[in-house]
């Protein structure tokens, strides 16, 4: 006589003998708030039991909410091998993950419809348990889709960007105001900016900000160029505003990469650094101390912020109250790179 072929374990089997509802098992595996962690981890410790898991998927049960984090980063891979801010971010992310065993999975994308689909795609398949979501533009197409889908995320931007998403950001516009103050008290009154693509948030909080500071301040009207974050690109922006027949002497740049290329082109034009030309980089990464001389920069915990980012994603993923707010301001660091403009010499008297 055969044996009848075993009943298929249900989401109403699971919900059952953990003593909840069906909507509560949904809630547990779809990393969303309103369990108690304890509800939480008895509903996942009898799935384990009877061997369901959501969707009839074969993934293994974990008892955390989840091992995986994503990043999407719209930007060449060329570039990202390049850029020090988001080695140390990455690295900031990746400190906490190890704490808890997980992992990220970092993706680069060619657009934020792309980034869109992406993000979908990892919470429908339960790749990831949140996601970490950065370079936010004015009216950023993805703010509206995702908060639809549910995907626990926090946002590295400022809340006027980032639609009532969780959000972590830096208070760019008080460090670019320090900035110009800086300059203007070592008596600069033609200062320029080289500065991202005028598309990013923050790129235009910033340029904001240094138009602000400058008129309050008084200074000849600022040039600001809007630039990708490369190298070449930043070299060209730099050279675009040192060959013009009132250049500025000096230069803030929103980058490290495009200090460097900007104190390179200072040298292929002859300008001497900081008594023709001063230059203030941003984020002071290890490349301000190797140039010669070295970057006088804008400074934060790059590291740290990444750090502070994970550690609210979490927060996010396991059902905690986030309050938005923003990590230490960068802070100016003075170094050999930025002086006193040098006073024309004076004729003799007769």
């Amino acid at each position: 006589m055969s044996t009848p072929p075993a009943r298929r374990v249900t989401i109403k089997d699971v919900a059952a003998a953990a003593g909840v509802s069906k909507g509560a098992v949904s809630i547990a595996f779809n990393h969303k708030p309103g369990l108690s962690e304890g509800t939480r981890e008895r509903i996942f410790a009898v799935a384990r039991e009877l061997g369901w898991a959501p969707d009839s998927s074969a993934r293994s049960l974990s008892r955390r909410r989840t091992d995986t984090v994503g990043l999407a980063l719209c930007r060449p891979a060329r570039l990202l091998g390049h850029e020090p801010f988001y080695m140390e971010f990455v690295s900031g992310i990746e400190s906490v993950l190890a704490e808890r065993s997980c992992s990220l999975l970092l993706r680069l994308v060619n657009s934020l419809e792309e980034e869109i689909a992406l993000q979908e795609t990892w919470w429908r398949e339960r790749q990831v348990g949140g996601s970490v979501l950065v370079d936010f533009h004015q009216d950023d197409p993805r703010i509206e889709p995702l908060t639809r889908l549910g995907l626990p995320a926090v946002a590295v931007g400022h809340p006027d960007l980032t639609g009532g998403l969780p959000s972590v950001w830096t208070d760019d516009a008080t460090a670019v105001a320090e900035a110009v103050r800086y300059l203007a008290a070592l008596g600069h009154r033609r200062i320029a900016r080289v500065g991202g693509p005028d598309g990013l948030g923050h790129s235009v909080i910033r340029r904001r900000a240094f138009e602000a500071t400058a008129a309050e301040l008084g200074l000849e009207p600022c040039l600001q160029v809007a630039t990708g974050f490369s190298g070449e690109e930043g070299a060209r922006a730099t050279r675009s505003l040192l060959l013009r027949p009132e250049r500025p002497t000096a230069v803030v740049f929103d980058n490290d990469i495009m200090a460097v290329a900007g104190l390179g082109v200072a040298a292929e034009l002859g300008l001497r650094v900081p008594d023709e030309l001063s230059l203030l980089a941003w984020d002071d990464s290890q490349l301000c101390r190797l140039t010669h001389p070295t970057l006088s920069a804008m400074s934060h915990d790059v590291h740290g912020f990444g750090a502070d980012v994970a550690r609210t994603l979490f927060d996010v993923i396991e059902g905690r109250t986030v309050v938005s707010r923003p990590v230490s301001t960068p802070s100016l660091t003075p170094r050999a790179s930025t002086g006193a403009p040098r006073q024309p010499s004076q004729a003799p008297s007769s």
